[in-house]
C-alpha cells in the first residue's frame, strides 16, 4: 500500500469517527519540496534544501473555530481532538458555510517545462552565481546586490466531513534581484523579480533583466529628483497591476469587510467607483499563472469572479464563511501559505482588463505629467496607497522628456479609481507577486493590467 492511501485512509477514518461531534470539519496534509538560496554581496547567505511533510486541523462548532497543525501523522488524532475542543469552548452563535457540492478528484497542474525537482542545487547556486556577477560587476558605483531564487513543490491532500476528498500538486518558483548604487550622498535601487509555475528554464536566460535592474541603480544617482506636485500620470501594466492587487484587491476580500461594518458600507454592491471602461477581475480559474489552482484551501473550486463591471461594484472574494454570513456565492478564495497556518480569504490572480485606448495616444494632451513604469515597493494603509516607481520620465506637451528619480504615486484608492481617464489596449501578466497577509507572506499571486492614464496623482519628490 503507497504512502499516499495510507494517508487517504488515515484522514478520512478520522474524518467519519469525529464528525458527529461538530458542524465541520477538515483535515489537510502536505507534501513539500524546496530549494532556497540567498546571495547577499560576495557572501552565500542560504543555500538549502529541504523537505517538509504536515498538516492541519480546522474544526467549527457553533460558528467558533478550532484549529491545530502537526508535523508528526502519528500523532493525528489528539490533534483532531484538540481542534474540536478549542471549538467547541469557543462557539456559542451558529455555523454558517455557504453550501458546496462534495468533489472526490485528484488533479495535478505539472511542470510543463524542466521540473526544478531534476536540477540540481549545484546547478542553482551556479545560476545565481551568474547572475550576481552581472550585478556586481556593472559598475564600481555597485555597493550592494541580492539575488534570491526558491521552489518549492507542494502536494495537498483534504478531506472534509461533507464528503469532499482532493489531491492536488503544484510546483513554483521566484527570482529576486536587487542592486544598490551610491555615489556621495545619493544611494539608488534597482529591482526585480520574476516567477513561474511552468518550470526552471523560465529562470534561465534572464541575464538583459538583471543588467536592467543595475543599470537603473547607476543611471539614477545623475537624474534630477521629481517635483512633488500633483500630475497627470501615466503608469505601465506593472504598476497598473500593483495598484490593482494592493490598492484595490485587498478591500475586495471579505473577510476584511463583515468584521468592519464601516468598511463593508464603503464597499457595497452597487456602488460606482470609476469609469464605465473600467473592468476588474480576480480568479484562479485561468490557467498558467501563479495564483492559479483547481481548488482552494476549503475544497471549493476555482472560479473567475469580476468585482468591478463598467465602473461598479459587482463582487467580492470569498471562503465559505464569509459567504454564508453575507449571503453570497463561495470563490474559492481560501488559501493559506502551508499547513501551519488555517485557511484566509486571498486574491489569486487580479485583473484589471485592457481597454481601447492605443497606448501612445495615452500621453495625448498632457502639457505636464508623469510616466511610471515598473516598482520599487510600496504600502496600503486601508484606502491610502503609496508605490515607489522603478524608472519615471517627465511627460511634456504629449512627449516623453527628461527622466526623473525619486517617483512616488500615492493617494486614495477610491478617488484614484474614479480619476482614470484611459485604459490602454496593452495588458502583461507579472508574474513575481507574493502576497502577504495575516502573518501568512509570500503567497503566490498573477497581477495584470495595462497601462493607465489617471489624472490628480499625488507625486512626491523635493518639493516646489
Amino acid at each position: 500500500m503507497s504512502e499516499l492511501t495510507t494517508d487517504k485512509n488515515l484522514i478520512t477514518e478520522l474524518i467519519n469517527r469525529y464528525s458527529d461531534r461538530v458542524d465541520f470539519l477538515a483535515i489537510r496534509v502536505e507534501t513539500s519540496q524546496g530549494t532556497n538560496i540567498v546571495l547577499r554581496g560576495d557572501k552565500v547567505e542560504t543555500l538549502s534544501e529541504s523537505i517538509a511533510q504536515g498538516g492541519q486541523v480546522r474544526a467549527c462548532y457553533k460558528g467558533g473555530w478550532g484549529f491545530a497543525s502537526f508535523n508528526d501523522l502519528s500523532n493525528i488524532s489528539r490533534q483532531v481532538e484538540e481542534a474540536i475542543a478549542a471549538a467547541r469552548i469557543v462557539g456559542d452563535d451558529e455555523t454558517l458555510l455557504a453550501p458546496i457540492e462534495p468533489v472526490q478528484i485528484h488533479c495535478q497542474l505539472p511542470a510543463t517545462r524542466i521540473d526544478p525537482r531534476q536540477i540540481t542545487l549545484a546547478r542553482k547556486k551556479a545560476l545565481c552565481d551568474h547572475y550576481n556577477n552581472i550585478l556586481r560587476t556593472l559598475s564600481d558605483q555597485i555597493i550592494t546586490t541580492s539575488v534570491r531564487y526558491g521552489d518549492s513543490t507542494q502536494n495537498i491532500l483534504l478531506a472534509t466531513s461533507e464528503g469532499t476528498l482532493i489531491e492536488q500538486s503544484w510546483p513554483d518558483l521566484e527570482m529576486r534581484f536587487s542592486a544598490t548604487a551610491r555615489t556621495g550622498e545619493t544611494v539608488q535601487t534597482g529591482r526585480e523579480t520574476t516567477g513561474s509555475r511552468r518550470g526552471y528554464q523560465d529562470l534561465e536566460g534572464l541575464e538583459q533583466q538583471v543588467e536592467g535592474a543595475a543599470q537603473r541603480a547607476v543611471n539614477a544617482l545623475v537624474l534630477p529628483p521629481v517635483k512633488g506636485n500633483n500630475y497627470t500620470v501615466v503608469i505601465d501594466p506593472i504598476l497598473a497591476g500593483l495598484f490593482v492587487h494592493e490598492a484595490f484587491g485587498h478591500l475586495s476580500e471579505a473577510d476584511m469587510l463583515y468584521e468592519n461594518p464601516e468598511l463593508l458600507e464603503v464597499m457595497s454592491l452597487g456602488r460606482k467607483f470609476g469609469p464605465e471602461i473600467l473592468q476588474i477581475f480576480d480568479g484562479a480559474a485561468p490557467q498558467g499563472h501563479r495564483g492559479s489552482y483547481f481548488y482552494d484551501d476549503e475544497g471549493v473550486q476555482a472560479t473567475t469572479t469580476q468585482l468591478i463591471h463598467d465602473g461598479v461594484l459587482v463582487g467580492r472574494l470569498h471562503s465559505r464563511e464569509t459567504a454564508g454570513k453575507l449571503n453570497e456565492t463561495p470563490t474559492g478564495n481560501a488559501r493559506c501559505l502551508n499547513y501551519h497556518y488555517p485557511p484566509l480569504v486571498r486574491m489569486t490572480n487580479t485583473w484589471i482588463e485592457r481597454g481601447n485606448t492605443p497606448v501612445e495616444d495615452l500621453l495625448m494632451d498632457i502639457k505636464e505629467g508623469v510616466y511610471a513604469k515598473n516598482w520599487l515597493g510600496g504600502m496600503t494603509n486601508g484606502e491610502m496607497f503609496t508605490f515607489s516607481a522603478g524608472e519615471a520620465w517627465m511627460i511634456r506637451n504629449g512627449q516623453i522628456a527628461e527622466p526623473v528619480r525619486d517617483v512616488t504615486l500615492s493617494g486614495n484608492v477610491f478617488k484614484t479609481l474614479g480619476n482614470i481617464e484611459a485604459i490602454g489596449n496593452d495588458f502583461y501578466w507579472d508574474e513575481s507577486g507574493g502576497c502577504g497577509k495575516g502573518g501568512q507572506s509570500g503567497l503566490a499571486v498573477g497581477c495584470g493590467g495595462p497601462s493607465l492614464r489617471i489624472k490628480d496623482v499625488t507625486v512626491g519628490g523635493e518639493a516646489r
